[in-house]
């Protein structure tokens, strides 16, 4: 076998025993990219497209750090994005008369800390329902995000959650004035970095080259270049929680961009937001904690992120190292209750990170 068979078996086997129909992969080291490759097909029919290394991804939760993370990052390096500001002073509408909302930051949103749901069906509110339009029904829906009660006090405890990753990319948009986030992140983010496979609403030219997902909840039917994320859709799909789509070589840019920081990013920044600041989570960011998806080499000094589509992204600052893993694993017949990914994604990791010569677990 050659250095990266061993991974590219585990994604294989994967396959077979169906966690997802197909997978792409691409590894960052030492200032360049060191493989790319990819296993399956688009889906499990013997006449569908194979999966190939530039395939394109509905990448969901890891638009919490492509988009919603790296504006904030930009905007903090720049002195536009004061952490500690309070979320109402930018959506006054997020009060909603209780005392505790008050005191909830920019900085606890960030890092899941707010004290807001994880996660709410925002299509199933009366009120959504109810809506007379697709703009009406987006409309009610963020409202709802904002009047959404806290579950806990704020600082409380970390709790990862798509609520506060919606509140958060609206706050940006209050306090950069930008009219939607395809448009800021485009700017921002993916056109300064070449990124030139990700974007919100891509293109319907792109469709061919778009690994198709399902909705299994709402809208049940196979979507091939439209978002997964129900609660996505719902509010137009862009949102700060998820709605981009992007390649391996794009999260790779992106990684090297944090690797090789005081650049478009400064080492103070990613320093600042990849630091714990709750459990395993920094500001936007996840960390390593055992057990793992990164697996059991990533150093503790890494960085790294997971969406629902079978999709990740993990990053170890130290080590100048970067593995994206991007399958479609919500495709599969038994749907969102497909867990194969997550015995897949750490022996994937392990046996890329062996590959590169990593064998010390060194978080």
């Amino acid at each position: 076998m050659t250095s990266f068979d061993k991974g590219r078996q585990v994604l294989a086997i994967g396959v077979e025993q169906r966690a997802f129909p197909g997978a792409a992969f691409a590894v960052w080291n030492d200032g360049a990219t060191v493989a790319t490759g990819s296993v399956g097909r688009f889906t499990y029919a013997s006449d569908s497209a194979e999966m190939q290394p530039d395939t394109i991804f509905d990448i969901a939760s890891v638009t919490k750090v492509l988009a919603t993370t790296a504006l904030a990052m930009r905007l903090w390096q720049s002195e536009e994005l004061p952490l500690e500001l309070p979320v109402c002073e930018l959506l006054p509408e997020f009060s909603q008369g209780d005392p505790n909302k008050y005191l909830v930051t920019l900085k606890m949103l960030l890092a899941h800390t707010s004290g807001l749901p994880a996660h709410r069906k925002l299509y199933e509110l009366p009120e959504v329902v109810a809506a007379s339009s697709p703009e009406a029904s987006a409309a009610a829906a963020l409202s709802a995000c904002f009047a959404m009660p806290l579950e806990v006090a704020p600082g409380a405890r970390a709790e990862y959650s798509d609520i506060g990753f919606i509140v958060l990319g609206e706050a940006l948009l209050r306090l950069t004035g930008a009219a939607n986030l395809q448009e800021i992140c485009a700017k921002e983010i993916f056109e300064p970095l070449g990124l030139t496979e990700s974007c919100y609403l891509p293109p319907t030219n792109w469709r061919p080259r778009i690994a198709p997902t399902r909705d299994w909840n709402w809208r049940h039917c196979v979507l091939q270049g439209e978002v997964q994320d129900e609660n996505c859709a719902l509010l137009g799909s862009v949102s700060g929680h998820a709605g981009v789509f992007s390649s391996g070589s794009d999260l790779l840019r992106f990684a090297a961009s944090l690797c090789e920081a005081d650049g478009f990013f400064q080492r103070e920044t990613v320093d600042l937001f990849s630091k714990r600041v709750a459990g395993s989570r920094a500001l936007g960011w996840d960390s390593p904690s055992a057990p793992s998806q990164s697996g059991k080499f990533f150093s503790a000094h890494s960085i790294g992120h997971l969406g629902y589509t079978g999709t990740s992204l993990w990053i170890d600052l130290e080590r100048g190292i970067a593995i994206a893993l991007l399958t479609n694993r919500v495709y599969t017949a038994v749907g969102a209750a497909n867990q194969g990914i997550q015995q897949v994604r750490p022996e994937f990791h392990d046996a890329v990170m062996t590959a590169l010569g990593i064998s010390a677990d060194r978080r």
